[in-house]
């Protein structure tokens, strides 16, 4: 089962709304989420889990991204909002439009804080559908993305990274899914726009 995200969040370094009716399913089970303008701000969009998992494997396919602004962000991401003085707990899979040629990077391994070194892992994420992993485990973190709609066998591994240091423990983290605005002065976020999870899988 899901929450729906209600209230606003600084969360992409600017103060983003979020509005139920951002998230919704489609006929086939899919889910959408939006970004649309509210007023005169930005509304977003985020799920979570009622409960936590804990350790195991989570995975999200997400359709095309390669129409996103620079400025929209679809992210995975485990959090613990009880447990600030470790950071939240968080662990983060992110992807984002292309902003200037200069910078080829599109998405990111993330252990929080983001800013310790070793602690990011960019890389590029290519156009059509991609699963996206997280294998969760005492004291190692892995993280991967496929090509398509599948990590099993025969899947095309895209990147991989692993994570061996200041790992959180699970406790009461729970895993959420986000398409929310980054702030931003280059490339301000323009035009509203859609991301579409056609999946999501956990494995104890």
């Amino acid at each position: 089962d899901w929450g729906v995200r209600m209230i606003a969040s600084d969360k992409g370094g600017m103060n983003n709304l979020y509005d139920p009716e951002n998230a919704w399913s489609d006929a086939s089970g899919a889910l959408h989420m939006r970004i649309k303008k509210k007023s005169a701000s930005w509304s977003c969009a985020e799920i979570f889990l009622n409960r936590s998992l804990g350790y195991g494997t989570y995975s999200v396919t997400v359709r095309d991204t390669s129409h996103l602004e620079p400025a929209a962000a679809f992210s995975m991401f485990t959090f613990d909002e009880s447990a600030s003085e470790q950071h939240f707990r968080e662990m983060d899979i992110e992807v984002h439009g292309r902003g200037d040629a200069a910078n080829k990077h599109n998405a990111q391994y993330a252990i929080q804080p983001f800013y310790s070194p070793g602690n990011l892992f960019p890389f590029v994420a290519p156009s059509g559908s991609l699963t996206f992993v997280l294998r969760w485990e005492p004291e190692h973190t892995t993280f991967k993305t496929f090509r398509g709609r599948s990590s099993g066998a025969g899947a095309q591994l895209i990147s991989e990274h692993e994570f061996t240091f200041a790992i959180p423990e699970p406790d009461q983290a729970k895993l959420r899914l986000i398409f929310f605005v980054v702030a931003s002065d280059k490339n301000p976020m323009q035009k509203p726009s859609e991301v579409v999870v056609e999946k999501f899988d956990y494995l104890p």
